[in-house]
């Protein structure tokens, strides 16, 4: 998932903000108790999320895929007071971890999660976003899309999460026998070409797409 080498990557989290104590305990948890740790945000991309969620100061942020909370952490140290985080994840036994650290971290009144289908769970959901991640799924990137779009508001941000699938997006072989690979070049394709939208694909870890809407 790395596109840089290891001791770059060490010089580059050196001169970034600290990773905070609550998210460095999270990340050894997840990495001792939880399948796919991989999955996890990280230091530096969790830093970003922060930072864009800072300079956003959303009222309401949507996150597609909680795993065990790090980037749901990360997202909402930039919520204006009295702002919510919506997240969903199809996975319930994580509740235990996320509520942990939610709690831990501070924010617990201004979390809402969701467990179950994310498609089914979107359309409810009578909010206007300012700030969504998309980090589930693969498959059905495209339609999360589709529902969130016109749910964020006129100059929101939505970012999608492992857009360059360790580099497999660019491999012709991946592309013809791998559903995840294809279906995430489709989405960066028709993304890349929405004129509702303004877009660049960031080479961080496994990349991301920033998306404005216009």
């Amino acid at each position: 998932m790395e596109f840089i080498d290891s001791k770059l990557v060490e010089y580059v989290e050196l001169h970034s903000t600290k990773e905070h104590e609550v998210l460095k305990k999270l990340s050894r948890e997840t990495q001792a108790q939880v399948m796919m740790p991989r999955m996890l945000s990280g230091h530096l991309q969790g830093n970003l999320l922060s930072l864009l969620s800072k300079l956003i100061q959303p009222q309401c942020i949507l996150e597609i895929g909680t795993y065990t909370g790090y980037s749901a952490i990360c997202l909402a140290g930039g919520l204006t007071k009295n702002g919510k985080l919506h997240t969903i994840d199809i996975n319930e036994e994580l509740e235990t971890i996320t509520s942990k650290y939610f709690a831990l971290a501070g924010i617990t009144e201004n979390v809402v999660q969701h467990f179950g289908n994310a498609l089914h769970i979107i359309p409810t959901l009578n909010e206007v976003f300012d700030l969504v991640f998309i980090d589930a799924d693969k498959i059905n990137y495209i339609a999360y899309y589709n529902l969130v779009l016109p749910k964020v508001r006129a100059g929101g941000l939505i970012i999608a999460d492992n857009v360059l699938w360790s580099g497999k997006v660019i491999d012709e072989r991946e592309l013809t026998k791998d559903a995840d690979t294809k279906a995430l070049h489709l989405f960066n394709e028709k993304v890349s070409r929405d004129e509702r939208v303004e877009t660049v694909l960031v080479s961080i870890r496994d990349g991301l797409m920033l998306i404005r809407k216009k």
